[in-house]
């Protein structure tokens, strides 16, 4: 039994069973790491030196890579350092911040992703007036939004795993700290953990689902009704990256939710992978997706390319 210690740390878990070839999957994830590092660095960087990228649907597409960015530094260090060198042992503390950065960034993500779909939204059902209304200053105050629903709507279910007793196993299942593996370690009522996550998850990922879903709609319909199939074509070719950020960010998030709620029996190698590929896979195909389906992307990379080989 392990004693009520705040100083007693946790301990991280990696591929059970697997740990013999761990080395050999930390090579993996190194080489997901630096891409994930590189690519959205990369986006960060051509659209602050850019200024033909200076517009509301690139600003809100610097927020989505600095989330990936996030999340990706947020998780990785931990998951190599379980695969890597064995460094199972986390801080009490650090764990629960942990958690805290994972799930706000994780609903940030979705948050930026619903204001992407705004962008799209305005800029096919009124074009005239797009510059009009993503003004800059309403796009940094629907930035900060989303970040402030993120960042304190999160609080509530973290701050109690500050002072629950703990006084069970303190061997997690993954190798970085989730709010929904810690409280169960908690000896103590965990009822409000239980709910208020289910309650947040309806009130952000599934409501901004249903917003982007409903928002796609009305552009589909105002798509159909231009005439010529050439200017159609051009509109819907404007939401192909953002409708494939989408659609992989809410897939991953289907998947896992699934796999805790009915997977139950399923072995536990299948938990652990499909939370890394919901936590890695969306900031690992981000950059991919905007660079090969964007052409003004693709451009800002070509001078910036071009730029370096003449120097």
């Amino acid at each position: 039994m392990w004693s009520n210690n705040s100083a007693t740390p946790f301990l991280l878990t990696g591929f059970v069973d697997s740990e013999a070839v761990h080395h050999w999957i930390s090579i993996a994830f190194f080489i997901i790491y630096f891409s994930i590092l590189f690519g959205n660095g990369t986006l960060l960087f051509l659209i602050q030196n850019d200024h033909s990228l200076y517009q509301p649907m690139y600003y809100f597409l610097a927020m989505l890579a600095g989330t990936d960015l996030g999340m990706t530094l947020t998780t990785m260090p931990t998951v190599l350092g379980v695969l890597l060198l064995n460094q199972r042992k986390i801080a009490q503390r650090a764990c629960f911040t942990q958690s805290y950065f994972i799930h706000t960034l994780a609903i940030v993500e979705s948050g930026i992703l619903l204001a992407m779909a705004y962008d799209r939204f305005i800029a096919i059902r009124n074009p005239l007036r797009y510059n009009s209304i993503l003004t800059n200053s309403r796009v940094m105050k629907v930035g900060l939004g989303v970040l402030m629903r993120g960042f304190v709507t999160i609080i509530p279910p973290i701050l109690p795993l500050y002072w629950f007793p703990y006084c069970r196993s303190h061997v997690l299942s993954y190798a970085f700290c989730l709010h929904q593996d810690v409280m169960k370690l908690a000896c103590a009522d965990i009822t409000f953990n239980r709910v208020y996550p289910v309650i947040l998850v309806a009130l952000t990922y599934f409501l901004d689902a249903l917003i982007i879903l409903f928002s796609y709609t009305f552009i589909l319909k105002t798509v159909m009704d231009i005439a010529s199939a050439e200017e159609r074509a051009k509109a819907l070719n404007t939401c192909v990256s953002h409708i494939s950020c989408v659609l992989v960010f809410y897939i991953t998030v289907i998947g896992l939710s699934f796999i805790h709620r009915f997977g139950k029996h399923a072995p536990h190698v299948v938990h652990i992978t499909m939370s890394y590929v919901h936590f890695l896979f969306p900031p690992f195909m981000n950059p991919i997706i905007y660079s090969v389906k964007t052409k003004q992307i693709q451009r800002s990379f070509i001078r910036l390319f071009s730029m370096h080989y003449r120097s």
